[in-house]
């Protein structure tokens, strides 16, 4: 039996974790809880909204939030998980705290896309009323339409 197992966590943008090493993994899908230690069978799960354990042979267990993903074991010897989005924590408190920082930061970002957004349409349509608005042979732009 191999001693221990390469973990991944891959996101879209970024590789989340990559651990050697790593002789205990606990996860969970829809069916509850689950285990995998190194020469594990082959194993393909989805995985919702969770936190990833993990630990070393010699270190406490480690943690990572995912927000929804596939984790997949291979040759007993190496775990991938691809996964939207992954964050990264040492405790669970200080995860926890993470975690909302992290969704805190994601809807401020969209706040503010949909302002900038806003600003970009309001600018683009004045430009083009004032654009129409003279070639009309001096005629206001509101003639036309009547």
């Amino acid at each position: 039996m191999t001693q221990a197992v390469t973990l991944t966590v891959t996101t879209p943008l970024a590789v989340a974790v990559c651990e050697t090493d790593v002789t205990s993994i606990r996860a969970e899908d829809r069916s509850g809880g689950f285990g995998l230690l190194p020469g594990h069978a082959d194993f393909l799960t989805i995985l919702g909204a969770s936190v990833l354990r993990w630990r070393k042979s010699s270190g406490p267990w480690e943690y990572c939030a995912l927000r929804g993903g596939v984790l997949q074991m291979h040759g007993g010897t190496t775990v991938d998980v691809a996964c939207r989005e992954a964050v990264r924590g040492h405790d669970l408190a200080s995860l926890e705290a993470l975690v909302w920082q992290t969704i805190d930061d994601e809807i401020d970002a969209a706040r503010q896309a949909r302002s900038e957004q806003t600003r970009l349409h309001a600018t683009a349509i004045r430009s083009l009323i004032r654009q129409l608005g003279t070639s009309h042979a001096g005629r206001p732009l509101a003639e036309d339409f009547r």
